[in-house]
């Protein structure tokens, strides 16, 4: 009898079924960046080939000022959807499933547009980030939706939030490098309400819940 007796069954998500509970994890290639839509989605067909149930991508910025370096791969922008659309496309015509992972950089990015809940530098990034106040805090919630609602526009079959290892939502986590003057926190009160309204903004575009 296997360890393992579910892993090979499927997984029915509500709006997906999942083929079996094997997940690629989201890991960034390069090749989101050069523009080269053709190659990205046959390095993604090849894996939903292989037989795994689920794709993540790597990580796609919400925002300009998101973006884990300015040029990176991002979703802010209605144009992008075509390109992504030949990826999903591709990995669905190899019978996979995939899913864009949304990824704000916050304080981590490598780029002077960077916003975090505080002015507070990342030890492994070149700039200090611009502290948001509580109508930017707003808006970086509504270009997570935003972008959740031009990733389904693009086919992909979910969205994962990368909400931990440090990158902006994680930044409003109790505990983390904020201060006690963090003009963001008067808009959401606690990071849990943040980092909960970005995921709920997410469903409702996807229109897995209601208004």
């Amino acid at each position: 009898m296997s360890a393992y007796p579910h892993l090979f069954l499927p997984l029915d998500l509500g709006h997906v079924i999942l083929p079996n509970r094997v997940i690629m994890g989201s890991m960034h290639t390069g090749l989101e960046e050069t523009g080269d839509w053709e190659r990205l989605a046959e390095y993604y067909a090849e894996r939903a080939l292989g037989g795994v149930g689920l794709i993540v991508t790597g990580g796609v910025a919400p925002n300009p000022e998101g973006a884990v370096y300015e040029g990176a791969s991002g979703l802010w922008d209605d144009g992008e959807v075509a390109g992504h659309r030949v990826v999903t496309n591709r990995v669905h015509a190899a019978g996979g499933k995939i899913a864009l992972q949304l990824l704000h950089a916050g304080r981590y990015a490598y780029s002077k547009l960077a916003v975090a809940p505080s002015a507070i530098k990342a030890p492994i990034a070149p700039y200090t980030p611009r502290a948001l106040d509580g109508a930017e805090v707003e808006q970086q919630i509504e270009d997570f939706a935003q972008a959740a609602r031009r990733a389904q526009a693009a086919g992909y079959d979910g969205v994962e939030i990368m909400g931990s290892e440090g990158y902006l939502l994680n930044q409003f986590s109790p505990g983390t490098r904020t201060t006690g003057t963090t003009r963001g926190e008067g808009a959401t009160r606690t990071g849990c309400a943040c980092r909960w309204r970005s995921c709920v903004g997410c469903a409702r575009s996807w229109g897995r819940i209601s208004s």
